[in-house]
């Protein structure tokens, strides 16, 4: 006989997060992540130990808008709802565009990428560099955590028991002068993990760096990223000299630490990660975010 597995479906979110604040669940969204992690072996039902919660088809969780220069994302928001919404960036939807096949992207979610917390995340890089804050929602109310506090390795969140994710939030994200890149180095240009993945965030006033972020994926346990670095290239003029890039490199040169797997060595992760980088540098312009 099958194992029953208990499962949640609340029509409100505070139903929800009632229900969490006194029971331990796996939160359920699209599920691309969670059936993997759980799957067994062929014809054999995925063992789930906690009851599960289905949040997917909540509307508190699936609203895209804008306050003043900040976009607001639903964290149930699936893949293909970003791809037709007007108001996320070209590079956040030059990044879905990657993840996986189509029938994913109708079920996967932002939210669900980001608390999935791997590696090789699509979406991490470029929420890095956006400065991405997440908006984490209980029965004891809301606060707001930097996806780079959030995130603290392979599979492991700074999340509580009683918290949904419920958005994320991309603060002055509608700046003029903002040029914002998002590479990613596969087998093929979808459906497929990344080996390397690289965001790269500039703004440029007077031919002057006024902000600049980058973020590595899949060459650390988390996102690669240095606001020390970032620092050394401030107030400097574009193009930029030879010297400043080189410094830049050298710097990143020291911290990213890729390893072997299957997809790829790690000789060959640093290599395209730092050639990347230097490509994004050497551009004597920029196009628009």
């Amino acid at each position: 006989m099958a194992e029953k597995i208990m499962a949640y479906r609340f029509n409100r979110l505070d139903q929800t997060l009632s229900q969490l604040n006194q029971e331990d669940c796996t939160i359920m969204a699209g599920g691309t992540d969670v059936m993997v992690l759980h799957k067994n072996r062929r014809g054999v039902p995925p063992k789930i130990s906690k009851p599960i919660m289905f949040i997917d088809h909540l509307s508190e969780l699936k609203q895209v808008y804008q306050i003043q220069n900040d976009l607001h994302i639903g964290a149930c928001c699936t893949y293909s709802e970003l791809l037709e919404n007007p108001l996320i960036p070209l590079p956040l939807k030059n990044a879905i565009q990657t993840i996986a096949a189509p029938a994913i992207r109708n079920r996967g979610t932002l939210g669900g990428n980001i608390c999935n917390a791997s590696p090789a995340g699509d979406t991490l890089p470029l929420l890095y560099v956006y400065n991405a804050k997440l908006l984490l929602r209980s029965v004891n109310g809301d606060r707001v955590v930097a996806i780079s506090d959030f995130i603290q390795g392979p599979r492991r969140v700074e999340r509580n028991q009683n918290e949904i994710l419920a958005e994320i939030i991309l603060p002055s994200i509608f700046e003029e002068d903002a040029h914002v890149v998002f590479e990613k180095v596969g087998n093929r240009n979808a459906d497929a993990i990344a080996k390397v993945s690289f965001a790269g965030y500039i703004r440029i006033k007077d031919t002057q760096i006024d902000d600049v972020r980058f973020a590595f994926g899949a060459v650390g346990p988390t996102m690669v990223r240095s606001v020390d670095i970032e620092k050394k290239l401030l107030g400097k003029i574009i193009p930029l000299a030879k010297a400043d890039i080189a410094q830049v490199v050298t710097a990143f040169d020291q911290i990213i630490h890729p390893i072997d797997d299957q997809r790829s060595t790690a000789t060959y992760r640093k290599t395209v990660a730092l050639n990347l980088l230097r490509y994004f540098l050497s551009k004597n312009q920029y196009q628009s975010n």
